[in-house]
Protein backbone atom coordinates (compact mmCIF):
# COMPACT_ATOMS: atom_id res chain seq x y z
CA UNK A 1 0.00 0.00 0.00
CA UNK A 2 1.65 3.35 -1.18
CA UNK A 3 2.01 6.18 1.56
CA UNK A 4 -0.25 8.76 2.52
CA UNK A 5 0.80 12.06 0.92
CA UNK A 6 -0.82 14.84 3.12
CA UNK A 7 -1.12 18.17 2.43
CA UNK A 8 -1.83 21.03 4.96
CA UNK A 9 -2.67 24.83 4.81
CA UNK A 10 -1.52 26.72 8.56
CA UNK A 11 -3.37 30.02 8.64
CA UNK A 12 -3.39 32.38 11.57
CA UNK A 13 -1.08 33.27 14.58
CA UNK A 14 1.34 31.14 15.91
CA UNK A 15 -0.16 29.47 18.44
CA UNK A 16 -2.04 27.88 15.31
CA UNK A 17 1.47 27.29 13.58
CA UNK A 18 1.96 25.38 17.12
CA UNK A 19 -0.77 23.44 16.58
CA UNK A 20 0.09 22.49 12.67
CA UNK A 21 3.75 21.36 13.95
CA UNK A 22 2.09 19.08 16.15
CA UNK A 23 -0.58 17.26 13.43
CA UNK A 24 2.28 17.22 11.10
CA UNK A 25 4.47 15.22 13.94
CA UNK A 26 1.64 12.53 14.18
CA UNK A 27 1.31 12.01 10.34
CA UNK A 28 5.19 11.44 10.22
CA UNK A 29 4.86 8.58 13.41
CA UNK A 30 1.81 7.61 11.12
CA UNK A 31 3.73 6.61 8.22
CA UNK A 32 2.56 9.39 5.85
CA UNK A 33 4.02 12.07 4.05
CA UNK A 34 3.79 15.75 3.43
CA UNK A 35 3.79 17.47 0.14
CA UNK A 36 3.49 21.11 -0.84
CA UNK A 37 1.56 20.56 -3.59
CA UNK A 38 -2.25 20.92 -3.46
CA UNK A 39 -2.43 17.98 -6.82
CA UNK A 40 -0.35 15.42 -5.21
CA UNK A 41 -2.10 15.34 -1.62
CA UNK A 42 -4.35 12.46 -0.89
CA UNK A 43 -5.68 14.54 1.98
CA UNK A 44 -5.54 18.09 2.33
CA UNK A 45 -5.83 19.77 5.83
CA UNK A 46 -6.62 23.57 6.41
CA UNK A 47 -5.92 24.76 9.82
CA UNK A 48 -8.18 27.87 10.24
CA UNK A 49 -7.97 30.94 11.90
CA UNK A 50 -11.25 32.40 13.78
CA UNK A 51 -10.14 35.46 15.85
CA UNK A 52 -11.66 38.06 13.83
CA UNK A 53 -14.06 38.43 11.19
CA UNK A 54 -10.88 39.21 8.34
CA UNK A 55 -9.10 35.47 9.95
CA UNK A 56 -12.67 33.72 9.29
CA UNK A 57 -13.15 35.62 5.53
CA UNK A 58 -9.03 34.15 5.15
CA UNK A 59 -10.24 30.61 6.19
CA UNK A 60 -13.30 30.34 4.51
CA UNK A 61 -11.89 31.12 1.25
CA UNK A 62 -9.22 28.75 1.81
CA UNK A 63 -11.90 25.91 2.47
CA UNK A 64 -13.69 27.01 -0.67
CA UNK A 65 -10.28 27.16 -3.20
CA UNK A 66 -9.32 23.65 -1.52
CA UNK A 67 -12.86 22.40 -2.74
CA UNK A 68 -12.50 24.51 -6.30
CA UNK A 69 -9.30 23.15 -6.70
CA UNK A 70 -10.29 19.56 -6.34
CA UNK A 71 -13.74 20.04 -8.49
CA UNK A 72 -11.34 21.23 -11.26
CA UNK A 73 -9.10 18.25 -11.11
CA UNK A 74 -9.37 14.80 -12.25
CA UNK A 75 -6.11 13.99 -10.33
CA UNK A 76 -7.74 15.86 -7.38
CA UNK A 77 -10.91 13.87 -8.03
CA UNK A 78 -10.70 11.54 -4.61
CA UNK A 79 -8.79 13.91 -2.15
CA UNK A 80 -10.45 14.22 0.91
CA UNK A 81 -10.37 17.72 2.87
CA UNK A 82 -10.52 18.56 6.35
CA UNK A 83 -10.97 21.64 8.18
CA UNK A 84 -9.10 21.79 11.19
CA UNK A 85 -8.60 24.81 13.92
CA UNK A 86 -10.26 27.46 15.38
CA UNK A 87 -13.19 28.18 12.69
CA UNK A 88 -13.79 24.28 13.11
CA UNK A 89 -14.03 24.56 16.92
CA UNK A 90 -15.93 27.37 17.07
CA UNK A 91 -18.30 26.51 14.37
CA UNK A 92 -18.65 23.02 15.36
CA UNK A 93 -22.91 22.91 14.94
CA UNK A 94 -22.98 25.20 11.39
CA UNK A 95 -19.71 24.44 9.58
CA UNK A 96 -21.00 20.69 8.61
CA UNK A 97 -24.07 22.06 7.13
CA UNK A 98 -22.72 25.35 5.90
CA UNK A 99 -19.80 23.53 3.98
CA UNK A 100 -20.97 19.81 2.50
CA UNK A 101 -18.11 19.18 0.46
CA UNK A 102 -15.87 18.92 3.31
CA UNK A 103 -15.22 15.54 4.16
CA UNK A 104 -14.40 15.95 8.31
CA UNK A 105 -13.96 18.82 10.60
CA UNK A 106 -11.73 18.19 13.68
CA UNK A 107 -10.80 20.68 16.53
CA UNK A 108 -8.44 21.17 18.86
CA UNK A 109 -8.62 18.21 20.62
CA UNK A 110 -8.47 16.12 17.86
CA UNK A 111 -4.52 17.23 17.17
CA UNK A 112 -3.26 14.01 18.00
CA UNK A 113 -5.57 11.90 16.58
CA UNK A 114 -5.38 13.28 13.07
CA UNK A 115 -3.98 9.90 11.85
CA UNK A 116 -6.43 7.94 12.44
CA UNK A 117 -9.07 10.22 11.30
CA UNK A 118 -7.59 10.31 8.01
CA UNK A 119 -7.11 6.56 8.03
CA UNK A 120 -10.76 6.36 8.71
CA UNK A 121 -11.63 8.44 5.56
CA UNK A 122 -9.45 6.53 3.41
CA UNK A 123 -11.30 3.67 4.72
CA UNK A 124 -8.37 1.80 6.22
CA UNK A 125 -7.96 0.17 9.63
CA UNK A 126 -7.03 3.30 11.80
CA UNK A 127 -6.21 1.10 14.64
CA UNK A 128 -3.91 -1.22 12.78
CA UNK A 129 -2.15 1.83 11.19
CA UNK A 130 -1.48 3.56 14.56
CA UNK A 131 -0.57 0.47 16.58
CA UNK A 132 2.15 0.08 14.33
CA UNK A 133 3.08 3.94 13.92
CA UNK A 134 6.17 4.91 15.82
CA UNK A 135 6.74 8.61 16.61
CA UNK A 136 9.16 10.89 15.27
CA UNK A 137 11.12 10.90 18.60
CA UNK A 138 11.23 7.33 19.10
CA UNK A 139 8.48 6.57 21.50
CA UNK A 140 5.40 4.52 20.76
CA UNK A 141 3.05 7.11 19.86
CA UNK A 142 -0.38 4.61 19.54
CA UNK A 143 -3.79 5.70 20.65
CA UNK A 144 -5.23 3.50 23.66
CA UNK A 145 -8.65 1.63 22.25
CA UNK A 146 -11.07 3.61 23.73
CA UNK A 147 -9.47 6.79 22.07
CA UNK A 148 -9.74 5.49 18.73
CA UNK A 149 -12.08 9.36 17.18
CA UNK A 150 -15.23 8.45 16.33
CA UNK A 151 -17.56 11.20 14.84
CA UNK A 152 -18.87 13.57 18.34
CA UNK A 153 -22.41 14.61 16.04
CA UNK A 154 -25.35 12.95 13.78
CA UNK A 155 -23.00 14.39 11.11
CA UNK A 156 -20.33 11.62 10.63
CA UNK A 157 -18.31 14.09 9.50
CA UNK A 158 -17.86 15.65 12.66
CA UNK A 159 -14.90 14.58 15.36
CA UNK A 160 -15.01 18.06 17.62
CA UNK A 161 -15.52 17.85 20.89
CA UNK A 162 -16.72 21.13 22.70
CA UNK A 163 -14.25 22.79 25.77
CA UNK A 164 -10.69 21.71 24.44
CA UNK A 165 -8.41 20.40 27.07
CA UNK A 166 -5.66 19.47 25.18
CA UNK A 167 -2.04 20.44 26.13
CA UNK A 168 1.01 19.56 24.42
CA UNK A 169 3.91 18.10 26.44
CA UNK A 170 7.77 18.49 25.77
CA UNK A 171 8.00 14.86 23.84
CA UNK A 172 4.68 15.16 22.33
CA UNK A 173 5.73 14.13 18.24
CA UNK A 174 6.47 17.55 16.19
CA UNK A 175 7.59 18.64 13.39
CA UNK A 176 9.06 22.35 13.29
CA UNK A 177 7.60 24.89 10.41
CA UNK A 178 9.61 27.44 11.49
CA UNK A 179 13.54 28.14 10.86
CA UNK A 180 15.95 26.28 12.39
CA UNK A 181 17.31 29.21 14.46
CA UNK A 182 13.98 30.22 16.09
CA UNK A 183 11.04 28.12 17.63
CA UNK A 184 7.94 28.66 19.14
CA UNK A 185 7.22 26.67 22.81
CA UNK A 186 3.58 26.89 23.50
CA UNK A 187 3.78 27.36 27.49
CA UNK A 188 -0.10 27.04 27.96
CA UNK A 189 -3.35 26.67 26.38
CA UNK A 190 -6.50 28.48 26.64
CA UNK A 191 -7.48 31.84 28.56
CA UNK A 192 -9.60 32.98 31.73
CA UNK A 193 -9.68 36.23 31.00
CA UNK A 194 -13.57 37.63 30.74
CA UNK A 195 -12.47 40.34 27.51
CA UNK A 196 -15.53 41.39 26.43
CA UNK A 197 -14.30 41.70 22.66
CA UNK A 198 -12.69 38.43 22.63
CA UNK A 199 -14.20 34.44 21.43
CA UNK A 200 -10.73 32.77 22.61
CA UNK A 201 -12.07 31.23 25.20
CA UNK A 202 -14.92 29.91 23.94
CA UNK A 203 -12.88 28.51 21.32
CA UNK A 204 -9.88 27.06 22.99
CA UNK A 205 -11.43 26.82 26.65
CA UNK A 206 -10.46 27.53 30.22
CA UNK A 207 -6.24 28.13 30.91
CA UNK A 208 -4.19 25.13 31.55
CA UNK A 209 -0.80 25.37 32.01
CA UNK A 210 2.64 23.01 31.33
CA UNK A 211 4.45 21.72 33.98
CA UNK A 212 7.80 24.23 34.52
CA UNK A 213 10.06 20.92 33.67
CA UNK A 214 8.07 20.22 30.78
CA UNK A 215 8.76 23.26 29.15
CA UNK A 216 12.31 23.70 30.28
CA UNK A 217 12.92 20.16 28.94
CA UNK A 218 11.49 21.32 25.48
CA UNK A 219 13.90 24.62 25.30
CA UNK A 220 16.97 22.54 26.13
CA UNK A 221 16.41 20.32 23.51
CA UNK A 222 15.59 23.02 21.14
CA UNK A 223 18.92 24.85 22.30
CA UNK A 224 21.04 21.83 21.37
CA UNK A 225 19.21 21.45 18.53
CA UNK A 226 20.64 25.07 17.05
CA UNK A 227 17.72 27.30 18.07
CA UNK A 228 19.09 30.67 18.93
CA UNK A 229 15.84 32.35 19.73
CA UNK A 230 13.05 30.41 21.75
CA UNK A 231 9.63 32.54 22.50
CA UNK A 232 7.10 31.70 24.43
CA UNK A 233 3.50 32.16 23.52
CA UNK A 234 -0.15 31.05 24.82
CA UNK A 235 -3.38 33.10 24.92
CA UNK A 236 -2.04 34.74 28.36
CA UNK A 237 1.86 34.15 28.87
CA UNK A 238 1.48 35.81 32.39
CA UNK A 239 -0.56 33.06 34.11
CA UNK A 240 1.42 30.44 33.41
CA UNK A 241 1.23 28.30 36.40
CA UNK A 242 -1.24 30.27 38.29
CA UNK A 243 -4.01 27.23 37.29
CA UNK A 244 -1.98 25.00 39.55
CA UNK A 245 -1.40 27.28 42.61
CA UNK A 246 -2.66 25.41 45.72
CA UNK A 247 -4.96 27.34 48.60
CA UNK A 248 -6.82 30.55 47.07
CA UNK A 249 -7.29 30.85 43.53
CA UNK A 250 -5.93 32.83 41.21
CA UNK A 251 -8.38 35.84 39.57
CA UNK A 252 -7.79 37.72 36.44
CA UNK A 253 -5.91 40.61 38.46
CA UNK A 254 -3.60 38.14 40.44
CA UNK A 255 0.19 38.91 39.90
CA UNK A 256 2.82 36.65 39.08
CA UNK A 257 4.36 35.49 42.67
CA UNK A 258 6.89 33.05 42.27
CA UNK A 259 6.28 32.56 45.94
CA UNK A 260 3.03 30.59 45.00
CA UNK A 261 4.30 27.81 43.30
CA UNK A 262 5.62 28.08 39.37
CA UNK A 263 5.08 30.87 37.57
CA UNK A 264 6.18 32.90 34.42
CA UNK A 265 8.84 34.33 36.30
CA UNK A 266 10.02 30.88 37.86
CA UNK A 267 10.18 29.62 34.37
CA UNK A 268 11.91 32.56 32.99
CA UNK A 269 14.80 31.83 35.50
CA UNK A 270 14.87 28.31 34.63
CA UNK A 271 14.98 29.05 31.00
CA UNK A 272 18.04 31.51 31.76
CA UNK A 273 20.05 28.62 33.62
CA UNK A 274 20.17 26.44 30.19
CA UNK A 275 23.52 26.24 28.64
CA UNK A 276 23.99 28.71 25.27
CA UNK A 277 23.63 31.11 23.47
CA UNK A 278 20.00 32.24 22.48
CA UNK A 279 17.31 34.75 23.31
CA UNK A 280 14.45 33.85 25.28
CA UNK A 281 11.55 36.26 24.31
CA UNK A 282 7.99 36.78 26.29
CA UNK A 283 4.86 37.20 23.62
CA UNK A 284 1.41 37.57 24.71
CA UNK A 285 1.70 38.70 28.31
CA UNK A 286 -1.90 40.69 30.19
CA UNK A 287 -1.27 43.30 31.91
CA UNK A 288 -3.27 42.70 34.76
CA UNK A 289 -0.71 39.63 35.96
CA UNK A 290 2.56 42.16 35.76
CA UNK A 291 4.18 42.40 38.75
CA UNK A 292 7.52 43.25 40.67
CA UNK A 293 8.72 39.61 41.02
CA UNK A 294 8.53 39.39 37.14
CA UNK A 295 10.16 42.45 36.09
CA UNK A 296 12.96 41.40 38.47
CA UNK A 297 12.80 37.94 36.98
CA UNK A 298 13.20 39.55 33.93
CA UNK A 299 15.97 42.13 34.72
CA UNK A 300 18.47 39.17 36.45
CA UNK A 301 18.11 36.95 33.57
CA UNK A 302 20.65 38.20 30.18
CA UNK A 303 19.37 35.71 27.61
CA UNK A 304 15.62 37.00 28.38
CA UNK A 305 15.68 39.72 24.97
CA UNK A 306 14.64 43.29 26.73
CA UNK A 307 11.31 43.08 24.85
CA UNK A 308 7.61 42.38 26.16
CA UNK A 309 4.60 41.56 24.12
CA UNK A 310 1.83 43.42 26.14
CA UNK A 311 -1.69 43.61 24.40
CA UNK A 312 -2.79 46.77 26.82
CA UNK A 313 -6.12 47.74 23.86
CA UNK A 314 -6.55 50.94 25.42
CA UNK A 315 -5.91 53.77 28.39
CA UNK A 316 -9.30 55.35 29.17
CA UNK A 317 -11.13 53.94 31.71
CA UNK A 318 -14.64 54.39 30.47
CA UNK A 319 -13.27 51.85 27.11
CA UNK A 320 -11.47 49.52 29.74
CA UNK A 321 -14.12 49.05 31.53
CA UNK A 322 -16.06 47.99 28.64
CA UNK A 323 -13.61 45.86 27.46
CA UNK A 324 -13.50 43.96 30.72
CA UNK A 325 -9.62 44.56 30.88
CA UNK A 326 -8.83 44.10 34.51
CA UNK A 327 -7.23 47.29 34.41
CA UNK A 328 -7.51 51.01 33.99
CA UNK A 329 -5.93 54.14 33.22
CA UNK A 330 -3.85 54.97 35.63
CA UNK A 331 -2.51 51.21 36.51
CA UNK A 332 -1.45 50.77 32.98
CA UNK A 333 1.02 53.98 33.33
CA UNK A 334 2.13 53.18 37.02
CA UNK A 335 2.74 49.86 35.36
CA UNK A 336 4.79 51.30 32.11
CA UNK A 337 7.10 53.32 34.19
CA UNK A 338 8.03 50.33 36.56
CA UNK A 339 8.96 48.38 33.57
CA UNK A 340 11.00 50.77 32.37
CA UNK A 341 13.01 51.78 35.69
CA UNK A 342 13.22 47.84 36.17
CA UNK A 343 14.33 46.77 32.84
CA UNK A 344 17.14 48.49 31.72
CA UNK A 345 17.19 49.13 27.49
CA UNK A 346 13.64 48.07 27.16
CA UNK A 347 11.42 46.99 24.37
CA UNK A 348 7.44 47.66 24.64
CA UNK A 349 5.31 46.14 21.70
CA UNK A 350 1.51 46.87 22.48
CA UNK A 351 -1.63 46.31 20.87
CA UNK A 352 -4.89 49.34 21.19
CA UNK A 353 -8.34 48.59 19.90
CA UNK A 354 -10.16 51.53 18.40
CA UNK A 355 -13.79 52.00 17.72
CA UNK A 356 -15.02 50.00 19.61
CA UNK A 357 -18.56 50.57 21.16
CA UNK A 358 -19.08 53.73 22.67
CA UNK A 359 -15.54 54.98 22.38
CA UNK A 360 -16.14 58.19 22.49
CA UNK A 361 -13.82 61.41 20.98
CA UNK A 362 -12.72 62.03 24.26
CA UNK A 363 -11.47 58.11 24.73
CA UNK A 364 -9.92 58.25 21.04
CA UNK A 365 -8.08 61.59 21.87
CA UNK A 366 -7.04 60.27 25.27
CA UNK A 367 -5.51 57.34 23.71
CA UNK A 368 -3.72 59.27 21.07
CA UNK A 369 -2.16 61.47 23.46
CA UNK A 370 -1.17 58.49 25.48
CA UNK A 371 0.80 57.13 22.39
CA UNK A 372 2.66 60.36 21.92
CA UNK A 373 3.86 60.44 26.13
CA UNK A 374 5.05 57.03 26.31
CA UNK A 375 6.24 56.27 23.04
CA UNK A 376 6.33 52.77 22.26
CA UNK A 377 9.04 51.19 20.55
CA UNK A 378 6.81 48.96 18.36
CA UNK A 379 2.64 48.80 18.36
CA UNK A 380 -0.27 48.14 16.29
CA UNK A 381 -3.42 49.15 15.62
CA UNK A 382 -6.45 47.14 14.77
CA UNK A 383 -10.09 48.24 14.55
CA UNK A 384 -12.60 46.53 16.51
CA UNK A 385 -14.22 43.37 15.29
CA UNK A 386 -17.52 42.24 16.17
CA UNK A 387 -18.11 38.94 16.97
CA UNK A 388 -20.58 36.85 17.38
CA UNK A 389 -20.74 34.98 21.42
CA UNK A 390 -18.55 37.76 22.78
CA UNK A 391 -20.34 40.20 25.02
CA UNK A 392 -19.45 43.26 23.13
CA UNK A 393 -21.38 41.63 20.69
CA UNK A 394 -24.62 42.67 22.10
CA UNK A 395 -23.69 45.82 23.52
CA UNK A 396 -25.26 48.84 22.05
CA UNK A 397 -23.34 52.12 20.81
CA UNK A 398 -21.51 50.22 18.19
CA UNK A 399 -19.43 53.00 16.57
CA UNK A 400 -19.67 53.13 12.35
CA UNK A 401 -17.27 51.58 10.49
CA UNK A 402 -16.11 54.89 8.46
CA UNK A 403 -15.29 56.19 12.31
CA UNK A 404 -13.55 53.37 12.84
CA UNK A 405 -11.59 53.82 10.23
CA UNK A 406 -10.59 57.27 10.72
CA UNK A 407 -9.29 56.85 14.18
CA UNK A 408 -7.27 53.73 13.04
CA UNK A 409 -5.83 56.09 10.71
CA UNK A 410 -4.78 58.74 12.77
CA UNK A 411 -3.74 56.11 15.64
CA UNK A 412 -1.37 54.87 12.48
CA UNK A 413 -0.16 58.38 11.70
CA UNK A 414 0.81 58.70 15.81
CA UNK A 415 2.29 55.30 15.84
CA UNK A 416 4.42 55.75 12.35
CA UNK A 417 5.79 59.89 13.78
CA UNK A 418 6.60 57.52 17.11
CA UNK A 419 8.65 54.54 14.90
CA UNK A 420 10.31 57.11 12.77
CA UNK A 421 11.49 59.31 15.61
CA UNK A 422 13.02 55.86 16.95
CA UNK A 423 14.50 54.46 14.05
CA UNK A 424 16.68 58.25 13.51
CA UNK A 425 17.64 57.94 17.26
CA UNK A 426 19.32 54.22 16.26
CA UNK A 427 21.90 55.38 13.59
CA UNK A 428 25.37 54.54 14.80
CA UNK A 429 24.58 52.36 17.52
CA UNK A 430 26.25 48.89 17.42
CA UNK A 431 23.22 46.19 17.71
CA UNK A 432 23.79 42.35 18.19
CA UNK A 433 20.89 41.02 15.50
CA UNK A 434 20.11 37.41 14.39
CA UNK A 435 20.36 36.59 11.02
CA UNK A 436 17.14 35.67 9.32
CA UNK A 437 18.29 35.01 5.93
CA UNK A 438 20.80 36.44 3.77
CA UNK A 439 20.88 40.31 4.23
CA UNK A 440 18.14 40.31 6.81
CA UNK A 441 18.35 40.52 10.86
CA UNK A 442 16.41 41.45 13.32
CA UNK A 443 17.21 42.85 16.73
CA UNK A 444 15.95 42.19 20.14
CA UNK A 445 13.37 44.34 19.53
CA UNK A 446 12.00 42.57 16.55
CA UNK A 447 9.82 39.38 17.20
CA UNK A 448 9.54 37.51 14.03
CA UNK A 449 7.36 37.64 11.81
CA UNK A 450 5.64 40.72 13.82
CA UNK A 451 7.88 43.21 14.03
CA UNK A 452 10.76 45.37 11.54
CA UNK A 453 14.33 43.61 10.00
CA UNK A 454 17.65 44.92 9.40
CA UNK A 455 19.35 45.26 6.14
CA UNK A 456 22.94 43.49 6.71
CA UNK A 457 25.75 42.32 4.51
CA UNK A 458 24.34 39.09 3.04
CA UNK A 459 28.23 37.43 3.50
CA UNK A 460 26.74 37.03 7.59
CA UNK A 461 25.67 33.33 8.40
CA UNK A 462 22.17 32.61 8.46
CA UNK A 463 20.52 31.47 12.18
CA UNK A 464 23.81 33.12 13.73
CA UNK A 465 24.31 36.25 15.57
CA UNK A 466 25.89 39.01 14.98
CA UNK A 467 27.57 42.57 15.76
CA UNK A 468 26.19 45.29 13.28
CA UNK A 469 26.24 49.20 13.22
CA UNK A 470 23.05 51.21 12.35
CA UNK A 471 23.90 53.97 9.58
CA UNK A 472 19.93 54.30 8.01
CA UNK A 473 16.63 53.70 8.39
CA UNK A 474 13.66 53.08 5.80
CA UNK A 475 10.35 52.99 7.44
CA UNK A 476 10.09 50.34 10.48
CA UNK A 477 13.24 48.97 9.16
CA UNK A 478 17.11 49.46 9.86
CA UNK A 479 19.95 49.24 7.65
CA UNK A 480 23.52 48.37 8.90
CA UNK A 481 26.85 48.54 8.12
Amino acid sequence: MSQTKVGLVSLGCAKNLIDSEIMIGHLHAAGMTMTPAPDEADVLIINTCSFIDMAKKESIASVHEAVDGREGSTRRAKQKIIVAGCMAQRFAQELPNLMPDVDAFIGLDQLTQVAPIIDRLMGRNAEVGMQNAKSVNGKDSSIPNSQFPTPNSADQRSFVTAKPVYIPDYDTPRFRLTPKHFAYIKIAEGCNHPCSFCIIPKIRGQHRSRTQESVVKEAEDLVKNGVKEINLISQDTTYFGMDKWEGQRPNPRSGVDSSRGESLASLIRALNNIEGDFWIRLLYTHPAHWSDDLIQAIAESPKVARYVDIPLQHISDHMLKLMKRETDGAYIRDLIKRMRAGIPDLAIRTTFIVGFPNETEDDFNELIEFINEFKFERAGVFNYSREDGTRAHKMEGHVHHGTRKRRRDAAMLALQARAKEFNKLQVGKTMRVLVESPGVARTYMDAPEIDGTVFVDKKLPVGEFADVTIHDWRGYDLVAK
